[in-house]
């Protein structure tokens, strides 16, 4: 059986990793903060193993390996997918404080920097892919069409760590090469579930395929690169946006 370790796992996306894995038989370690709300998104289930937390912490991904360790279990596949909300937040003229800042980037890029070398360098290591999960905002920059307040709702720090982890893919893909780690990124477009109606309309005007993607069709793109159907891809940003920054 093999064995996918997937970073914050109780938000929008992370879920829907979760429980469509466990569906295809894969046994997955992921990490959370809240317990309360792992426990009541996923019960018990065999092949599901939790690990609790802070990622912000110094040590967190020591606290990872050593729980790794203790279930002598090491992931096959590492999906980095961790996120906080809370560093998204600006002032009315939509200026980040430089702790925001820098949070925005530890979350996104540091930690999946600090947990793919350890887990690559591993004496038990097992990992073949790496899948880092972007974001077509670090690809293009937003659209003040689609926002009724686009200085407030469109965070600086959300985008530039974004397209910073999506460089870091490239980077990982060279530097993992001789351990045959391949390492590639999706960037997402817009995913249903955290905006209204009005939103929605909008960005089915300016987007080929006219929708957003449906949380539960997230896995497809990651399945599809730790398959060995993706067995000649590294260092390559998956664009899964409906075709939104072609147009």
């Amino acid at each position: 059986m093999e064995t996918i370790l997937i970073t914050g796992v109780t938000g929008l996306i992370g879920k829907e990793y979760v429980k469509y894995f466990l569906s295809k038989g894969y046994r997955v370690v992921g990490t959370y903060r809240n317990k309360e709300k792992f426990c009541h998104l996923f019960g018990d289930h065999p092949e599901l193993i939790g690990i609790e937390v802070d990622l912000m912490q110094e040590n967190a991904v020591d606290l990872i390996i050593q729980n790794l360790e203790k279930f002598k279990i090491f992931p096959d596949f590492l999906v980095n997918n961790a996120t906080n909300s809370a560093y998204l937040k600006v002032n009315s003229n939509g200026l980040s404080t430089r702790e925001n800042l820098l949070n925005q980037y530890i979350i996104h890029v540091v930690l999946p920097y600090e947990l793919s070398f350890r887990l690559a360098n591993h004496p038990l290591s097992k990992l073949k892919k790496i899948v880092n999960i972007a974001s077509m905002y670090g690809v293009v920059p937003y659209n003040p069409y689609l926002y009724k307040n686009s200085l407030v709702e469109t965070p600086v720090q959300y985008s530039v760590s974004k397209a910073a982890l999506i460089h870091l893919t490239k980077e990982l893909a060279i530097k993992f090469k001789d351990k045959n780690i391949q390492v590639n990124s999706i960037s997402y477009g817009g995913v249903d579930g955290r905006v209204d109606e009005e939103f929605k309309e909008k960005f089915a005007k300016i987007t080929p395929l006219k929708r957003m993607l449906n949380p539960a069709e997230t896995p497809y793109a990651v399945e599809f690169l730790l398959s060995d159907k993706s067995v000649y891809m590294t260092g390559h940003n998956l664009v899964v946006d409906g075709g939104r920054t072609v147009w």
